[in-house]
């Protein structure tokens, strides 16, 4: 164990946030303090958003562990790990900020957590935004994968937040391995027997004539019906929330354990509910139609639990995306796990440790 003070850059790769929240996350599963400089220095607003403060100062309270003074802006800052858990925890988000995103250092911290259940209550933020994974999205595909791996997380939706008010109502529960964490293989599709969808509609955007949750299901449903021919259940909800918001996402189960995504796809006001669905039938077809097991957006938050289990782990992708290979090379500061990437004859990628 390395207890020297690491030293990471906030601007190498894509520069952003993830640096910030899987640093954070691994500095508790390795132990390992850090210094991190640069903070979002390639975004518009470099350093600390509110969202990236809140996600720091959970993590801290959780763990009681050592954050250094911050704000938003603040561009440098130390972070001193330790693991004495806190199992209850409340949050308090006045803003929109994503909730996914806060959620994603604690993710990756509570594979190393030991003990009884944690309990995470959060009031506020949004449960659906852009360039973030929704909570529907967490709760059916990212930890379905880690529950096969050994950590159990559960999220329970009060109500929903979308921007710009947020408000949303959530508990997230931790339930730490009782048993050694398993290696993930995920490098074969298999077969697709059924695309399960969920659209979520705030009641501002209910209309007496003209429901826009049955014109996204019946353009997923004819969609899928033309180029895949596969069985479906779509189903659509219209919620309480603060701010309107549409948001569709749509996910598949396959025979070998794998779970394909759209990711988060959201309405507004330029896209048609028609074209919604459409371009979330493209986004699953692309990976149904390449035999792809893993989706470019759950590819990055495998890596962690791909890095930190023992044993050699798979995983089979599209492309390399940006988070994942900053992932990829951030994690080697922390452990010496060797990682290898192999471009196969269809062009698909296979992400191995070993």
């Amino acid at each position: 164990m390395m207890n020297d003070k690491l030293e990471i850059d906030g601007s190498q790769g894509e520069g952003g946030g993830a640096i910030l929240r899987l640093s954070a996350g691994l500095s508790i599963l390795f132990n390992r303090s850090i210094k991190i400089k640069n903070i979002r220095a390639n975004r518009p607003k470099p350093g600390l958003r509110l969202q990236h403060l809140l996600g720091l100062e959970t993590l801290t309270k959780l763990t009681n562990s050592t954050l250094s003074e911050c704000k938003v802006g603040t561009r440098e800052l130390t972070f001193v790990p330790n693991n004495q858990i806190n199992p209850t925890v409340n949050v308090n988000i006045a803003t929109a900020a994503n909730i996914g995103l806060l959620l994603q250092p604690i993710q990756i911290a509570g594979l190393g957590f030991k003990g009884r259940t944690i309990e995470i209550n959060l009031s506020g933020g949004g449960t659906y935004g852009k360039w973030a994974p929704g909570i529907d999205y967490l709760k059916n595909v990212t930890y379905k994968i880690f529950k096969k791996s050994g950590l159990n997380l559960d999220i329970n939706i009060q109500k929903h937040g979308f921007y710009p008010k947020g408000g949303a109502r959530m508990k997230c529960l931790i339930n730490p391995p009782t048993q050694k964490l398993k290696p993930l293989n995920l490098t074969d599709l298999g077969t697709v027997d059924l695309i399960q969808g969920k659209i979520i509609i705030t009641n501002q955007l209910r209309r007496a004539r003209d429901s826009i949750g049955d014109r996204i299901r019946k353009s997923v449903k004819r969609q899928i019906k033309r180029d895949l021919n596969i069985e479906t259940d779509i189903r659509y909800k219209y919620v309480d929330s603060t701010s309107p918001g549409v948001g569709l996402f749509l996910w598949a189960n396959s025979d070998t354990g794998a779970i394909i995504s759209t990711g988060t796809i959201l309405g507004e006001k330029h896209i048609s509910s028609e074209k919604l669905g459409i371009m979330a039938v493209d986004e699953l077809t692309n990976y149904i139609k390449h035999e792809i097991p893993v989706d470019n957006y759950l590819s990055d938050q495998l890596i962690p639990l791909m890095a930190y289990v023992k044993g050699t782990s798979e995983i089979k992708v599209l492309k390399i995306t940006s988070h994942t290979k900053t992932n990829l090379e951030l994690i080697k500061l922390f452990t010496r796990r060797e990682y290898k990437i192999n471009q196969e004859k269809d062009g698909s990628i296979i992400i191995e440790y070993i």
